[in-house]
């Protein structure tokens, strides 16, 4: 399950495509757009490419919104779209009773680029940003976070992908995807699924918001986190040691989160200083990809 379709011309880089729009996480429309549009676009970092043009999506209740609100949320997404170095060149509103803003994304991936067919057994497993944000988001809707934790989380979640997908490109890196809305768990499944491997992942080595355990055992989980973790039971086995919020949190359902990255273990190090080098959010080796049952999963706590 790649992250954005694939056009192969005979000549000239390959182009990718895809499309992505999310539900309100924050009040500020300006942030929202921002958000939207960062996790939009990092489907194509994550095939390794370079995102181009886009066209914006977007469903606005006009009866219950003033017509600012839709001009804020567009500004947000056009200024992230370009950071990004890529052009809203349109799109489409409709009248809708639920807010919702995104984009369709087009990229142009020269060479192979990031391809989660092209993994190999022995590769590891770097994630660039933390997890966690399914959970600050429920709290953030509940009021329930300080605005300390809340900066945090919004500062992850708007920083865009191409640092992360630049250093997997100058490290060698074969495979990548991002993590977004099936969770890690989830999307490692898909990974590992993809280059007919099995993955080892370590809980102690898994970047999360410092804060999000103390939520999620304050049952601020969102509902899609917790049927993340129903739909990647039957490909993991949970060892004894880890806990059930430590499950819930490995499942949890991301928005513009970062990239998990498999890379040979001989150009680890150099992926971790390219990661060092363009600032990205966390650049840690929470596991490997090993040879095994197609699509397996096995969680330690250490």
């Amino acid at each position: 399950m790649e992250d954005a379709a694939l056009l192969r011309p005979e000549s000239g880089p390959a182009l990718a495509f895809s499309v992505d729009f999310i539900t309100p996480i924050v009040d500020d429309p300006e942030t929202y757009g921002a958000i939207a549009a960062a996790n939009a676009i990092s489907d194509i970092y994550a095939m390794g490419g370079e995102p181009q043009v886009a066209l914006a999506i977007c469903g606005f209740p006009q009866d219950l919104l003033p017509l600012e609100v839709l001009e804020r949320i567009f500004r947000g997404g056009r200024d992230k779209a370009a950071e990004a170095g890529c052009a809203i060149a349109g799109g489409h509103t409709v009248l809708d009773p639920e807010l919702k803003y995104g984009l369709c994304v087009i990229g142009s991936v020269a060479g192979e680029g990031l391809d989660q067919t092209r993994a190999r057994a022995g590769d590891r497993l770097v994630l660039t940003k933390p997890i966690g944000f399914g959970i600050a988001a429920q709290a953030i809707k509940r009021e329930k976070i300080s605005d300390d934790d809340l900066a945090i989380t919004l500062a992850a979640m708007t920083k865009l992908n191409k640092g992360a997908k630049d250093a997997a490109l100058a490290a060698g890196a074969r495979a990548a995807t991002d993590v977004t809305g099936f969770g890690l768990l989830g999307h490692l499944q898909h990974l590992a699924s993809a280059s007919g491997l099995a993955a080892r992942v370590r809980v102690r080595d898994v970047p999360t918001l410092d804060f999000v355990r103390g939520l999620a055992e304050a049952g601020l989980a969102p509902g899609g986190s917790k049927r993340n973790l129903e739909y990647v039971a039957p490909h993991t086995h949970f060892r004894d040691d880890v806990d059930e919020v430590d499950r819930l949190i490995l499942a949890d359902a991301q928005t513009s989160g970062g990239l998990l990255i498999a890379v040979p273990p001989d150009r680890e190090p150099a992926l971790l200083a390219e990661l060092e080098r363009n600032h990205t959010s966390a650049r840690a080796v929470i596991g490997e990809l090993v040879a095994g049952s197609s699509g397996s999963i096995e969680v330690s706590a250490a």
